[in-house]
């Protein structure tokens, strides 16, 4: 099991906000293995951590063939740009974008006068060419949601074999995981296969058993 903490990373950020990438893949780097950046798993390529400064903002900007998930961890975001706009989320919201060769552009805007904090991921697709499309999710305490990824011809996820899911065990609570895993603990403390875990810890592993000390969330990435 491989650990790596969000204040193990330098500092950096764009526009209005402040970020730490956890994730950056040979896949979207030219090949080249980042120096303190995790590589990614699947078609998983990406990950940062970011706080928004009061009022900051992405900026607009273009995307084509990744899809690109927003996990909301602590305050608000606007939503503006060709998919949906005007699309508020909340605490707790997951958005997930595909560009698919349509591509979409958007801005994420902290409407608020206190920061805030989303953590971004993004997968490339499987096939290139496709429509854009645009999801929200609303994970629930005590239960594991798929936010993205499954067969084809579902409509609840963008199919993938790269899945992602939000687990939000109650405090006492296991879940269980077999086989190659990515997981991002958000919130809360948990145990790892026995070891303790701090909140903004990305965990590497082949098989979890991850009991929840306190109330928590956890992003797990795999390949189904």
């Amino acid at each position: 099991m491989r650990l790596l903490h969000f204040n193990d990373l330098p500092q950096g950020g764009f526009a209005g906000l402040r970020e730490r990438q956890l994730v950056i893949d040979p896949k979207m780097n030219r090949g080249r293995v980042h120096p303190t950046a995790a590589s990614g798993i699947g078609n998983f390529v990406y990950l940062a951590d970011a706080n928004f400064k009061p009022k900051g903002e992405t900026g607009l900007h273009p995307h084509r063939e990744v899809d690109v998930i927003s996990v909301m961890v602590d305050g608000r975001i606007s939503h503006a740009g060709s998919l949906e706009h005007g699309q508020q989320l909340n605490a707790g919201s997951v958005q997930v974008q595909r560009a698919g060769g349509e591509g979409f552009s958007h801005n994420e805007i902290n409407p608020d006068n206190k920061e805030n904090n989303m953590i971004q991921l993004w997968v490339l697709p499987e096939q290139a060419g496709q429509k854009a499309g645009y999801k929200v999710y609303q994970p629930q305490a005590g239960q594991r949601m798929r936010i993205y990824g499954g067969n084809e011809g579902q409509e609840d996820t963008f199919a993938s074999k790269t899945a992602i899911d939000i687990a939000q065990p109650l405090a006492g609570e296991q879940l269980e995981h077999k086989g190659k895993v990515m997981a991002y603990i958000v919130k809360g403390s948990a145990s790892f296969n026995g070891k303790t875990v701090k909140p903004r810890t990305l965990v590497r592993s082949d098989g979890l058993t991850v009991k929840a000390i306190s109330d928590s969330k956890i992003i797990l990435i795999y390949v189904r």
